[in-house]
C-alpha cells in the first residue's frame, strides 16, 4: 500500500471521528510517518517547532486511537492502516460508493461523508450552519484608517501563526505604537486561514466568565447554553472547542484587567483567572491562537515564551522612516528636511506622531522649524492624558526607578543605578525587569554591558510630571 492509499484511509478514519478531513500538518506528519522520517525532520520540512509536531502528533494517534478501538503511534501506524484496509468488507451500502469497508462498527466510503445533519434548538428550529460570511466576528475591532507599513511584522505573525501553528502570541509595546492597529490587519490577512475568528476588546473590564460564554457561543453557533458553574468547568469548555476548530481570537487591550501600583503583569482583584486562561492556552494542545495586544507583557507569557515554542511575543518599536514621514504628509507639514528630526525626537510612535503633527498646524501653520527651534519635547495635554494612563499603573517602586533615569547620566548600567537610587539590588532588579515588561525602558547594548536608556519623550514626561 503506496502513501496516498495510506493516507486515504487515515483520512476517512479521522473524518469518521471529528467530522473534518487532515489538514495540511496533519497530512505532513502521517506522510513522514509513513515514510520513516523523525519528527525533527517533519518539523524543518514544514517550517515550525519539533515540540508542535510532536503535539500535533500526540493529538493524531489519540483520534486514530479512539476509532480503531486499539492503541495507534507512530510505530505501527503503517501496519494499523494495513489492516484497516483489509478488515470485514461489507455489502454495499446505499449512501456508499462500490467498495464500502466496515472496521468494527465504523463505516468507511470513497467519497467524502455527506455533512452532519444540522441540529435542532430547544424550540424544534433548525439552526443554520456558520457560513464563512458569519464566522468572523470583529464588530469590536475599531477603524484604523490608514495602517502604515508594518510587513516585517506581519510577515514573522503569519509565519508564527500559519506555519507554526503557535497557541499563544502576545504583540507588546507602549501606548500609541500601532499594537491594535497590527493586529486588525493581521485578521485582515490571515482570517480565511480560520474556521472563527472573534475579536474581544478587554477595555471596559468584562469578568473572564462574559468573555468565555461570547467565545464559547460564537464557536458553538449559539449552540452552547449551558455553561459550567466553576471557573475551571468553564475553561474546559472552551478549549474542547478550540481543539474542535481552528479559531483565532484576538483579545485586545489586555492590560486593562492588570492592577494599578502593581509591578507589571498583576491583576486586578476578581480578573486572576485571565492568567489561568493564558496559561493553559499556551501549555494545553488545540489547533487554535489567542493574540493579546498590551502595554505589558503577562507574566505567562514571559513564562511560556520561546523561539521553539507555541507561545511568542512581538515587541513593536516604531515606524521606519518612510512610513513614519507618511503621516507627517497626510497632516500637510511643510518642511521635509526638518521631518527626520521631528520623528527622531517621538521614536516614530504613529499616535505620538499624529497628536505632535496637529499641534504644529494649529500653532505653527505646519512649520516644522518653528517648534524644533524651541529644543525642547513639547507634550500637549493629549499626549500627557494617553501618557498618564499608562504611568498611572506604576509601582512605587518604579517610578523611583523612572525619576533617577530621568536625570541621570544617559545611557546607564545596573550598577550605576545602584549608586544614586536608595533601594535594594533586589528591589531594582524587579522594578526594572517590570519597566521593561512595560516597554518603558530602552536597552543599549555597549560592548559585554547592557545599559537601560528611557525614550526623549519619556524622559520629558516624567521630568516635568514626576519630578516637577
Amino acid at each position: 500500500m503506496d502513501v496516498k492509499e495510506v493516507l486515504k484511509i487515515a483520512d476517512r478514519l479521522i473524518f469518521t471521528k471529528t467530522g473534518k478531513h487532515l489538514d495540511d500538518l496533519q497530512e505532513a506528519i502521517l506522510r513522514g510517518t509513513v515514510q520513516g522520517q523523525k519528527y525533527s525532520k517533519i518539523a524543518e520540512d514544514f517550517h515550525c517547532s519539533e515540540g508542535h509536531i510532536k503535539d500535533a502528533a500526540s493529538e493524531l494517534w489519540k483520534i486514530l486511537s479512539d476509532v480503531v478501538g486499539e492503541d495507534v503511534s507512530k510505530a505501527n501506524f503503517r501496519s494499523t492502516m494495513e489492516r484497516c484496509r483489509f478488515s470485514n468488507v461489507s455489502s454495499v451500502s446505499s449512501n456508499c460508493a462500490k467498495d464500502f469497508i466496515q472496521i468494527n462498527n465504523i463505516n468507511l466510503c470513497p467519497k467524502p461523508l455527506p455533512p452532519p445533519q444540522v441540529p435542532e434548538d430547544r424550540s424544534g428550529q433548525v439552526r443554520n450552519p456558520v457560513s464563512p460570511r458569519n464566522r468572523v466576528s470583529v464588530d469590536d475591532a475599531p477603524d484604523i484608517g490608514n495602517f502604515y507599513d508594518r510587513t516585517q511584522q506581519l510577515t514573522i505573525l503569519e509565519k508564527w501563526i500559519v506555519q507554526e501553528r503557535c497557541r499563544l502570541v502576545a504583540l507588546l509595546g507602549i501606548s500609541g505604537i500601532g499594537k491594535t492597529a497590527l493586529a486588525v490587519q493581521l485578521v485582515e490577512q490571515i482570517k480565511d486561514k480560520f474556521e472563527y475568528v472573534i475579536w474581544q476588546s478587554l477595555c471596559g473590564k468584562p469578568p473572564l466568565a462574559e468573555v468565555q460564554k461570547t467565545l464559547i457561543q460564537f464557536i458553538s453557533n449559539q449552540q452552547e447554553i449551558e455553561l459550567a458553574v466553576s471557573a475551571e468547568g468553564r475553561l474546559s469548555q472552551l478549549i474542547e472547542y478550540l481543539r474542535k476548530h481552528r479559531c483565532l481570537v484576538i483579545l485586545d487591550d489586555v492590560h486593562s484587567v492588570f492592577s494599578n501600583g502593581q509591578l507589571a503583569g498583576c491583576y486586578e482583584p476578581g480578573y486572576q483567572d485571565y492568567g489561568l486562561l493564558f496559561r493553559r492556552i499556551g501549555e494545553l494542545s488545540h489547533h487554535s491562537c489567542l493574540v493579546l495586544t498590551s502595554w505589558d507583557k503577562p507574566r505567562e507569557i514571559a513564562a511560556l515564551e520561546g523561539e521553539n515554542k507555541p507561545v511568542r511575543s512581538l515587541q513593536l518599536d516604531g515606524l521606519d522612516m518612510a512610513s513614519a514621514r507618511e503621516i507627517l504628509r497626510e497632516k500637510g507639514l511643510a518642511e521635509e528636511e526638518k521631518w527626520e528630526d521631528l520623528i527622531n525626537h517621538y521614536q516614530g510612535n504613529p499616535l505620538w506622531l499624529k497628536l505632535v503633527a496637529t499641534m504644529i498646524q494649529d500653532l505653527f501653520g505646519g512649520s516644522v522649524s518653528e517648534i524644533l527651534k524651541y529644543d525642547i519635547i513639547f507634550l500637549n495635554e493629549d499626549l500627557k492624558d494617553i501618557l498618564n494612563q499608562q504611568f498611572n499603573s506604576l509601582s512605587e517602586l518604579e517610578k523611583q526607578v523612572m525619576s533617577v533615569l530621568a536625570i541621570g547620566p544617559d545611557p546607564v548600567s545596573i550598577s550605576k543605578l545602584l549608586e544614586h537610587i536608595q533601594l535594594s539590588p533586589a528591589e531594582l532588579f524587579n522594578a526594572m525587569q517590570s519597566l521593561g515588561r512595560r516597554s518603558l525602558i530602552d536597552k543599549v547594548k555597549q560592548g559585554n554591558q547592557q545599559l537601560f536608556n528611557l525614550q526623549p519623550v519619556v524622559r520629558q514626561y516624567v521630568k516635568t510630571e514626576i519630578l516637577h
